[in-house]
């Protein structure tokens, strides 16, 4: 049992971790084993999110603050539940948990909340197929690349069309 301070300090950890992140999501977590925890815990650090297994009274008393984000997650707090707090890329973050919710039987993804918006399960898989922050960014970078790579190309094909020009007439008078 928790004593009044020590709910105090969990509700304050997770505000701000709520803070903190660019977006987080609910997911039901009933059912995995030890080793499905951990190999899922592992999936997220990779993309620097973490799990988060709070008791739904304490995570009611920590969104309370905030009206969008307590919109997003009332009517899901039922059950077993966990948050998942991304500090980067949310994309990355939706992609670990879809597929974590096709490994693992038990594993269900509920809501989640980004950008002042809230996402149900069907906007979380669809997040999870857009492309990563730095597969958008090599994107970006070969858009900007394109037009002077095409501009290095053309200025380097009037020599070769000059030297092409004279070998032909050297072939001609030899």
């Amino acid at each position: 049992m928790l004593t009044k301070s020590e709910k105090a300090e969990v509700i304050k950890k997770l505000s701000d971790k709520m803070e903190q992140s660019v977006g987080s999501f609910l997911v039901d977590y009933k059912g995995l084993n030890v080793d499905q925890m951990t190999q899922l815990r592992k999936s997220l650090s990779e993309v620097k999110a973490e799990l988060k297994v709070v008791r739904n009274t304490l995570a009611k008393r920590a969104i309370a603050d905030s009206p969008q984000v307590s919109e997003a997650y009332e009517k899901d707090l039922l059950g077993t539940n966990a948050f998942v707090f991304a500090y980067e890329d949310m994309s990355a973050s939706a992609k670990a948990l879809t597929k974590a919710a096709k490994d693992f039987e038990f594993f269900n993804l509920k809501s989640g909340f980004m950008d002042g918006a809230s996402l149900d399960k069907d906007k979380i898989t669809y997040l999870a197929t857009l492309p990563g922050k730095d597969e958008l960014r090599a994107k970006l970078l070969g858009t900007f690349q394109a037009p002077a790579s095409q501009f290095v190309r053309v200025l380097n094909a009037v020599p070769g069309g000059l030297v092409n020009v004279l070998s032909a007439y050297k072939d001609q008078k030899s």
